[in-house]
C-alpha cells in the first residue's frame, strides 16, 4: 500500500493511532473536528479498500430528515481537498462510493431509522456527529450492530459533539469513561491549524456582542449562562487570555474569605465561601466551597481540611455577620472569632447594595486570576448569575435570586473588600504653618 501523507489538528493524532473501539472528540466552533473526522473515515474506507475489504461507511446524526441534514456535503468537501482521495471515490449529487465497488457512504438519522442501518450491511465503521442529542436508547440500539470484524481490525464507532448539557449520554459514555479503548480529545479553535479569517473575526464579535453565549459556542463549554448574565463577557476574556488555570498562593501573603452567609435546614440559602489573595494590584482567587443546610462546624472543617487555618486565613463578612443565627447562641462574627479567625464585617451598603458589588467585580475582573479546578462550581455560578427581566417591557429587575446568587454575592463582597477605602485621620499643620 503506497504512503500518502495528510493533514490534522495535532490533538487528534494520538485519537486516530494504534487500537480503539471509540474515538472521538468534542468542543467548540471552528475546531475543525467535524472535516477531520469526515477525512479521517474517507481514509479509513481507503485503508479497507486497499486491502480488499468490502463493506459500509455509515456516517449518522440524531436528526436527519433528509440528505441536506447528512453529514454528505462536509464528506464530499473533505474527499476534494485530498487529490488521492479524489482519485479513489466517485462523488454523486446523493451519493460517495469508491470506484473499485468495495467501499460506499450511508448516511442515517438515529431517531427515525436506526433500526434500518442493521440491514444497511457490512458496517465497517460508523460515525455520528452532531452527537449531543443523541438519546440512551440509541446508543443501546446502535452500538451492538457495530459486531463486524477481521484478522486484525473491527468495526469502530466515531463520535463528534459540541458539549450543551453535563448530563447528556454522550458526555456519560464517551467523555467521562476511563476505558482505554476509548480515545476522545476536547478540541477547540485555538487547535485548529487553519483556522479562517472569517471565523475569527466571527468569534470576536461573539465574544464582545454575545458574551453569554461565548464559552459554549467557541471553547466548547457546557451551556451554562443565560442572556443578561453579568459576568459571561469577563469570564470569557479571563479564559482567553490565559487567567484561568493553575494559580497558587504566595505563601508570604495573607489568605482572605470572603463569604455569603447561609443558614440551617434543607430550604436554608447556601453558605458560599471564596478563598483569594490580594498580591499587589493581581488578585488570586483560589477556591471555591458552597453548602446549603450545614451548620457552621461543617464550613469549619472544610477550611481546616484545605489548610485555612486562623494563623493563615482572614474572614470577611458580610453585615448580617452580625446578626444571631436561628440555631447558633451567637453572631456569625462572634462563632469565627471563637475560632480562633480574625475577622472584618463589611458594613451594610445600604440601596443598591447588589449593584455595587456587580460593579466593583467588573471593575476588578482583568485583575483576577482564577485556579481552574479549585473555582470551578464558584465560576458556574457567576457565569449564571443574571439580570431579572420583565419580559413584557422589557426591563431589568435586578440580581435573580437563585441558586447562583450566593456565590456571586460573595464574589461581589471580595471586590468591595478590596476596593474600600484606606482610613486617614487629617492632622492640621503647625499654627506656625497656617497661611491666611
Amino acid at each position: 500500500m503506497s504512503k500518502v501523507k495528510i493533514t490534522l489538528p495535532a490533538k487528534l493524532i494520538p485519537v486516530f493511532e494504534g487500537e480503539a473501539d471509540f474515538r472521538g472528540a468534542y468542543g467548540g466552533r471552528g475546531s475543525a473536528k467535524t472535516r477531520s473526522f469526515a477525512k479521517m473515515v474517507a481514509v479509513a474506507g481507503y485503508r479497507f479498500g486497499q486491502r480488499g475489504i468490502k463493506g459500509i461507511l455509515v456516517c449518522a446524526r440524531q436528526f436527519m430528515n433528509s440528505l441536506e441534514d447528512s453529514s454528505l456535503e462536509e464528506c464530499k468537501r473533505a474527499i476534494e481537498d485530498e487529490p488521492f482521495l479524489a482519485a479513489y471515490y466517485e462523488i454523486g449529487d446523493k451519493y460517495i462510493k469508491s470506484r473499485d465497488g468495495r467501499i460506499s457512504f450511508a448516511f442515517a438519522g438515529l431517531d427515525r431509522n436506526i433500526a434500518s442501518i442493521k440491514s444497511k450491511g457490512r458496517i465497517l465503521l460508523c460515525w455520528v456527529d452532531e452527537a449531543e442529542p443523541v438519546t440512551d436508547l440509541a446508543w443501546s440500539t446502535l452500538i451492538p450492530t457495530l459486531r463486524e470484524e477481521g484478522d486484525d481490525w473491527s468495526a469502530e464507532l466515531w463520535v463528534t459533539w459540541n458539549p450543551l448539557r453535563r448530563t447528556a449520554p454522550v458526555e456519560k459514555r464517551f467523555r467521562a469513561t476511563k476505558d482505554p479503548r476509548t480515545k476522545v480529545v476536547e478540541l477547540n479553535w485555538r487547535d485548529n491549524p487553519r483556522f479562517p479569517a472569517i471565523l475569527e473575526r466571527a468569534r470576536q464579535r461573539d465574544m464582545e456582542e454575545r458574551p453569554e453565549q461565548y464559552p459554549h459556542v467557541w471553547d466548547g463549554e457546557y451551556a451554562t449562562v443565560l442572556e443578561g448574565a453579568y459576568y459571561a463577557k469577563y469570564l470569557a476574556k479571563a479564559k482567553e487570555q490565559g487567567r484561568i488555570g493553575a494559580v497558587t498562593a504566595d505563601p508570604l501573603m495573607a489568605l482572605r474569605g470572603f463569604i455569603d452567609l447561609g443558614g440551617t435546614g434543607a430550604r436554608a440559602d447556601a453558605f458560599a465561601v471564596w478563598i483569594a489573595q490580594f498580591v499587589g494590584l493581581q488578585i488570586r482567587v483560589l477556591d471555591y466551597y458552597e453548602a446549603v443546610g450545614q451548620p457552621l462546624a461543617t464550613h469549619l472543617e472544610w477550611m481546616r481540611e484545605r489548610g485555612y487555618t486562623p494563623d493563615r486565613l482572614q474572614i470577611w463578612l458580610p453585615h448580617d455577620g452580625l446578626t444571631h443565627d436561628r440555631i447558633q447562641p451567637m453572631t456569625f462574627e462572634g462563632a469565627f472569632q471563637a475560632a480562633g479567625y480574625t475577622v472584618t464585617t463589611v458594613p451594610n451598603q445600604g440601596a443598591g447594595a447588589a449593584k455595587q458589588r456587580i460593579e466593583a467585580a467588573r471593575r476588578l475582573f482583568p485583575s483576577m486570576w482564577f485556579d481552574e479546578v479549585a473555582t470551578e462550581p464558584g465560576r458556574a455560578a457567576l457565569g449564571w448569575y443574571h439580570e431579572k427581566r420583565d419580559q413584557n417591557r422589557g426591563i431589568g429587575l435586578g440580581p435573580n435570586h437563585d441558586w447562583a446568587s450566593h456565590g456571586a454575592d460573595a464574589f461581589g463582597l471580595m471586590a468591595v473588600a478590596h476596593e474600600a477605602p484606606t482610613t486617614h485621620t487629617y492632622e492640621p499643620p503647625p499654627p506656625d504653618d497656617w497661611r491666611m
